[in-house]
């Protein structure tokens, strides 16, 4: 049984207010998928853009050259297509031009079938008084944490 893959941007949720998930799959080449299944990839710095066919990619997704990879290996930086409905793409491209909103890649798994899936949100870029908002917010909830741990 393989290990459960679950490559997190932990920097989107503080950076972005999270309007909307949707669930995406990703073209990859034999390498990738290969070096994706030993967990061997990142999305930190990663953001996805619509091309001018209206096609979405995730740009500055970083997969590692797998080991054992010969000539055929990929580069670990490239464009990335991602396979989403119709419908879907025509309202986010609509939301990015309209309203000026960013798609960020939360999370990359993969499914019971070994198939690499994206979990992308629609997002708007958070100020930086929302930002110090947050950390307060998570040391307020760490300290209650403690005060009950104490009495228990």
């Amino acid at each position: 049984m393989q290990k459960k893959i679950n490559i997190q941007n932990k920097r989107a949720r503080f950076e972005y207010e999270i309007l909307d998930k949707y669930t995406a799959g990703i073209v990859l080449t034999g390498t990738e998928i290969k070096s994706i299944r030993l967990g061997k990839a990142s999305i930190a710095e990663s953001f996805c853009e619509f091309n001018e066919r209206g096609e979405l990619f995730v740009v500055n997704m970083t997969i590692e050259e797998y080991a054992y990879g010969t000539h055929y290996n990929h580069k670990p930086k490239t464009e990335r297509k991602l396979l989403l409905q119709k419908q879907e793409l025509r309202k986010l491209n609509k939301e990015v031009k309209n309203a000026g909103l960013t798609i960020v890649p939360l999370r990359v798994f993969l499914t019971d079938k070994g198939l690499a899936k994206m979990d992308v949100a629609l997002a708007k870029g958070k100020k930086l008084y929302d930002k110090r908002e947050t950390i307060k917010d998570r040391d307020n909830k760490r300290n209650l944490d403690r005060i009950k741990k104490a009495y228990k």
